[in-house]
């Protein structure tokens, strides 16, 4: 069986289910899906990726979220949503909440569950990108697996 280990910031839609199953044909994969809540120490760079991408509006919105709104319960639910997304595809699914230090949760994720690969699957970061600093680049100097960098669909 392989085991990937799947990042992700929003819930998975059925696209992204197709997409992530399918990347190995016919071989039985298992997914640890790691999910990190939109939090608030990111809120400028998703403004300004708003503006890169052109989403003015969305730009402005970021502002107005309020600094203390709960983003763990969302969370959860993304979770859960998505690993029923997985398991009805056919896969083995489990997963967790990460608050802090993705890739350090994510090399040690890795090494616990034995994964072959990581693939990140996130929207379109262009600030953190354009400076390294996105789950992807950082995760490939650390994992010791192969990381393959996906962008989520919109639904």
């Amino acid at each position: 069986m392989f085991t990937t280990v799947l990042m992700i910031e929003k819930p998975l839609v059925s696209d992204d289910v197709e997409l992530v199953t399918t990347l190995h044909g016919d071989e039985d994969v298992s997914f640890v899906v790691l999910m990190q809540p939109r939090g608030d120490q990111d809120r400028l760079l998703r403004a300004l990726d708003d503006v890169a991408l052109g989403e003015f509006d969305q730009a402005v919105r970021e502002g107005s979220e309020p600094e203390d709104r709960d983003t763990h319960s969302p969370a959860v639910t993304a979770l859960e949503h998505s690993l029923t997304l997985l398991r009805e595809a056919g896969a083995e699914a489990e997963g967790q909440i990460i608050e802090k230090h993705p890739v350090d949760v994510l090399t040690g994720t890795v090494e616990r569950h034995k994964a072959d690969e990581v693939i990140v699957l996130t929207a379109p970061h262009l600030v953190e990108e354009f400076f390294h600093r996105d789950w992807a680049t950082r995760a490939r100097h650390k994992v010791g697996v192969p990381v393959l960098k996906l962008f989520a669909h919109t639904p």
